[in-house]
């Protein structure tokens, strides 16, 4: 029977360090959100290989006392919490006392600080089963932790992490929020010598969401600012037109620390629904302040999940705010029409002067001598005036025949008299010119008979002598767009665009992009790295226009940043899925009568196709003793 037995210090602090430092994030969140505790107004981060071999985390903030450094790194150890009442009221981001001595545990760390008030800094090291030592050094005001080789002794661990981009990409994502959730603090992030992230840290929430996102993303933005019991909601929300195909861009913080809430998730969604497609999500930054005690954030080691005393204010607040930022901000687009700009190479006409010439009054016989009332010019409508102009003036008087009692009657046109043919005189045969060919155009060959339409949505056609078929227009053209997709290997033949449009993406999905620009390539798209998180698409299949292509490349984006990153071949018939449905016809598109024959002629010839790529049927059948049964005549 096994003994029972306590574990070696260094043994348990390994386990322990597994749930704090999962990967490099988890290490820069943690040294991140004790320099913001810290006080500190800039805070610079530096990582390379994606933060496995190396971190580095500086701040300005009110440093570490040189006796209380070694202390630092005993677990459980924090300046943040001193007895159990202080647990039911957390204002800060950090509070257990767990991350320097995990992270040490499962790396080698180098510290240098130095407190306000002291004239020398101290350096400290240690990792793994080495001795710490600790002495003076010379250091600006503040901290500085450099991180190396992280997990080198637990290569369990080490061979869970995945590539280096993918490391790295975790650690902006990490940077992003914290930048998103103070504003008030300038944030540097280096990646591999290149700066990827600096917010200005001027207190302003926009300029944080400008730094992070970038232009575009933010000028579709709309103010919130709500106050509902006690609970204070203020950022920023999406126009309904700048929509998003995932939920990657939803941004909630609860006193300046960044959480995932479905609470405010449903909340946000619901205030939106009337107002965006159905498959569309909103994108936001939002910050929620509530009292301290209302919100429990001692739940998850990661500290991303939180509970509330009370969830139904939360929902209201932001509700609320969402439908009153969204009846203020979403005004429709007007159309402005301005007047055309003068050509600067037009000749310059002289206007003819103008004489007093004043032409003398017209008499009028037909009003004059019908026995009405006098009608002056001025008084009789545009067009009898207009009337009047053409008719020539005389001044003698008018036939009685115009002058007569009998009104007006209009007078019907005749028809053109047809001449009688005539024998016409003998004369020399002239050589005939050969009879010219009618032009012959295609006749659809269809051996069903289309009888229209209906909900501007499915086509009704009589199949054959005993069936109604009904065909979803949208699904039929869908699956024979992909079916050309597919047989031609590529995503159709690439279009430049004129004016290439930019896509913001999260840096996640953004690094993905710029991952596959090649099988990209492959698939009909040309895209390009513009800089924060920002990609130009400069062509496209020609089955899509520029904002098509736009959010098509989102939804591609997002699926290669869900763990897809090879884009083997059911990856590649994804994208083509994605494609087809954005070219096809769309349910409630006007559509010919020949563009609905064309596309059942072409259904008829491919026999194959019963189901749209999403797996909806393509059209139904309705027998024609279904149909009597109906009317009670079988």
């Amino acid at each position: 029977m096994p003994r029972i037995q306590v574990l070696d210090k260094q043994v348990a602090e390994l386990i322990a360090a597994g749930e704090v430092v999962e990967r490099p994030s988890a290490v820069i969140k943690e040294l991140v959100e004790n320099a913001v505790d810290a006080g500190a107004t800039v805070v610079t981060v530096e990582i390379r290989r994606g933060g496995v071999t190396y971190m580095r985390v500086s701040d300005n903030g009110c440093g570490i006392l040189p006796e209380d450094v070694p202390v630092a790194f005993l677990r459980h150890a924090t300046s943040k919490v001193a007895n159990q009442e202080d647990l039911n009221a957390i204002g800060t981001l950090g509070f257990r006392g767990e991350a320097l001595a995990s992270i040490s545990a499962v790396a080698h760390v180098e510290l240098l600080t130095r407190a306000q008030g002291c004239a020398i800094g101290t350096q400290y090291r240690c990792g793994g089963e080495e001795e710490p030592q600790c002495m003076e050094a010379g250091c600006p005001q503040g901290t500085t932790i450099l991180v190396r080789d992280l997990f080198f002794n637990t290569p369990a661990r080490m061979k869970f992490l995945k590539k280096d981009a993918t490391e790295g990409n975790a650690v902006a994502g990490v940077m992003d929020k914290l930048a998103l959730s103070h504003p008030e603090i300038s944030f540097r992030f280096i990646r591999d010598g290149k700066e990827q992230l600096h917010s200005p840290g001027d207190g302003k929430l926009r300029s944080a969401v400008y730094a992070v996102y970038g232009r575009e993303f933010t000028s579709g933005l709309i103010p919130l600012e709500y106050s509902f019991e006690h609970v204070k909601v203020h950022g920023f929300i999406s126009l309904p037109a700048a929509s998003r195909p995932n939920r990657s861009m939803q941004n909630f913080f609860i006193n300046g620390r960044f959480i995932r809430s479905r609470t405010a998730m449903a909340a946000l969604e619901e205030a939106y629904k009337g107002s965006i497609m159905v498959g569309k999500f909103p994108a936001c930054v939002l910050h929620m302040e509530v009292a301290a005690g209302a919100v429990d954030v001692n739940v998850h080691p990661a500290k991303l999940e939180v509970r509330f005393v009370n969830e139904r204010p939360i929902f209201d607040a932001v509700y609320h705010g969402t439908l009153s930022a969204l009846n203020q901000g979403d005004q429709p687009k007007r159309m402005e029409l301005k007047p055309p700009r003068p050509n600067p190479y037009a000749p310059v006409l002289e206007k003819p002067e103008q004489t007093a010439f004043q032409a003398p009054p017209r008499p009028n016989p037909v009003l004059r001598d019908s026995g009405l009332p006098a009608v002056r010019e001025a008084d009789l409508p545009e067009p009898i005036l207009r009337v009047l102009e053409a008719v020539p003036q005389k001044t003698e008087p008018l036939p009685k025949t115009v002058a007569s009692e009998k009104p007006l009657q209009r007078r019907e046109p005749q028809p053109l008299p047809v001449p009688t043919p005539q024998t016409p005189a003998p004369t020399a045969p002239k050589p005939e010119a050969p009879p010219v060919p009618e032009p012959q155009f295609p006749r659809p060959e269809l051996h069903t008979q289309i009888l229209g339409e209906a909900f501007s949505a499915y086509i009704i056609v009589e199949y054959g002598p005993d069936a109604l078929m009904f065909i979803d227009k949208h699904a039929a053209h869908e699956r024979l767009l992909y079916e050309r997709l597919k047989a031609s290997g590529t995503g159709g033949e690439a279009q430049t665009l004129l004016e290439p449009v930019a896509v913001n993406l999260d840096q996640n999905e953004y690094s993905a992009v710029l991952a596959h620009t090649a099988e990209l390539s492959q698939a009909g798209f040309e895209v390009s790295d513009f800089g924060s998180g920002t990609v130009l698409v400069r062509a496209a299949p020609l089955l899509l226009d520029g904002q098509d292509a736009a959010g098509a490349l989102m939804e591609i984006a997002g699926y290669l940043a869900g763990f897809k990153t090879e884009l083997s071949t059911a990856h590649m018939d994804w994208v083509y899925h994605n494609v087809a449905c954005r070219a096809a016809i769309k349910a409630g598109d006007r559509t010919s009568r020949q563009e609905l024959i064309s596309l059942a002629q072409e259904l008829e010839r491919n026999p194959q196709v019963r189901y749209c790529p999403h797996g909806r049927p393509v059209y139904v059948l309705l027998k024609r003793r279904e149909l009597e049964k109906q009317f009670g005549r079988v």
